[in-house]
């Protein structure tokens, strides 16, 4: 069921289908070295919107974004090396990290205090926030091809896994715990039980696992690869039938030759359950799985998009520009941009396509 979505659409539909980016606007104050990871405070109580963002330059910075769309930086704090990974308490009161200095830190935005709370043998590729009867946890998985349960009360980890292979991309949501590993390994853990894996698959995607990110419902997830694809997988093999991939983050073909990108980040909307990709080729899409349709696609952003996230209304789509590897050292030229745009959204770019029942 590849290609369903095509990125391609017919002209008398393009014009519906192509977003705008008029309103966008860059961060002030942003990284000085390639943005990895962002991330919202996900606390629908909290009036404000919190922005982590963690960068190469071994910093993870927090901003408050105002009402005007521009961004006040509040909080930023060190690790020893590069930052892979961020992610807020769901109560919005304290950011994680993880990186290439092979610890986990955990920052309290009201004193700014830091703490190491996480280690490993090599570098955290991603770290991820979720709650054991109550109890804040964390989940951390590295290169050292272990993911690590954390509680921030205690030094020493609570559970340890051995994943098959690197771990490259992990998300939670509710119960649900989704790895990416090297070698294109997808281990699936049910929260409740985690020290176990709930379902082992291998990607139906060929290619490298870029980016895992679980539904808004925890129904199952979606894969990003390096070659221009996405997969949407359920968990439950009942409902297998729903599972398929499609091409996007592509050029259109030119003879026999055709130019594929990276999806770089894939992010589900709070409130409408759709998604968008984001890709090594400078453009985001929104997407409704359920109607198997592309709602909206956006102009090329000036330079690799590396990470996305919607805030917790869904009103802002927040896409950082950064140079994200896929053409090795010699593409980290001086000049690539490194900036993190907010866009607000409108009301029908994410809202599910009204489904059409065949008779």
């Amino acid at each position: 069921m590849a290609g369903l979505f095509s990125s391609g659409t017919s002209s008398a539909s393009a014009s519906n289908t192509l977003g705008d980016l008029k309103n966008d606007v860059a961060l002030a104050n942003g990284p000085e070295d390639g943005i990895s990871d962002i991330a919202f405070n996900p606390n629908p109580a909290d009036t404000k919107d919190l922005l982590a963002v963690a960068s190469w330059d071994k910093k993870v910075r927090i901003y408050e974004i105002m009402s005007n769309g521009q961004g006040e930086g509040r909080v930023a704090y060190d690790h020893d090396g590069p930052v892979f990974s961020v992610d807020f308490f769901k109560d919005g009161t304290k950011v994680i990290s993880g990186g290439a200095d092979k610890q986990g830190k955990v920052v309290d935005l009201a004193t700014s205090q830091t703490m190491q709370f996480a280690q490993h043998d090599q570098p955290v590729r991603a770290v991820r926030y979720f709650e054991n009867s109550g109890t804040p946890m964390a989940v951390t998985g590295s290169w050292d091809k272990t993911i690590k349960y954390w509680d921030f009360r205690q030094q020493t980890p609570v559970g340890t896994v051995t994943c098959q292979e690197r771990v490259y991309t992990m998300d939670v949501r509710n119960d649900l715990l989704v790895i990416g590993t090297a070698e294109r390994y997808i281990n699936v853990i049910n929260l409740k039980d985690p020290t176990k894996f709930y379902k082992t698959i291998t990607s139906p995607l060929k290619w490298q696992t870029r980016v895992v990110s679980c539904f808004t419902d925890s129904m199952g997830f979606a894969i990003g690869s390096i070659e221009g694809r996405c997969a949407i997988q359920y968990v439950e093999d009942k409902d297998a039938s729903l599972n398929f991939s499609f091409k996007c983050h592509r050029d259109p073909p030119q003879g026999n030759v055709t130019n594929v990108y990276a999806v770089n980040d894939i992010s589900f909307h709070p409130v409408h359950g759709t998604f968008s990709t984001a890709g090594s080729d400078g453009t985001f899409h929104f997407w409704d799985k359920d109607a198997k349709h592309r709602l909206k696609g956006y102009p090329n952003v000036g330079g690799s998009i590396a990470a996305t996230t919607f805030n917790k209304t869904g009103s802002i789509f927040a896409y950082a520009i950064s140079y994200d590897w896929a053409k090795g050292y010699q593409g980290n030229t001086a000049g690539y941009p490194n900036k993190v745009m907010l866009h607000p959204v409108q009301p029908d770019e994410c809202k599910p396509r009204p489904s059409v029942k065949k008779r």
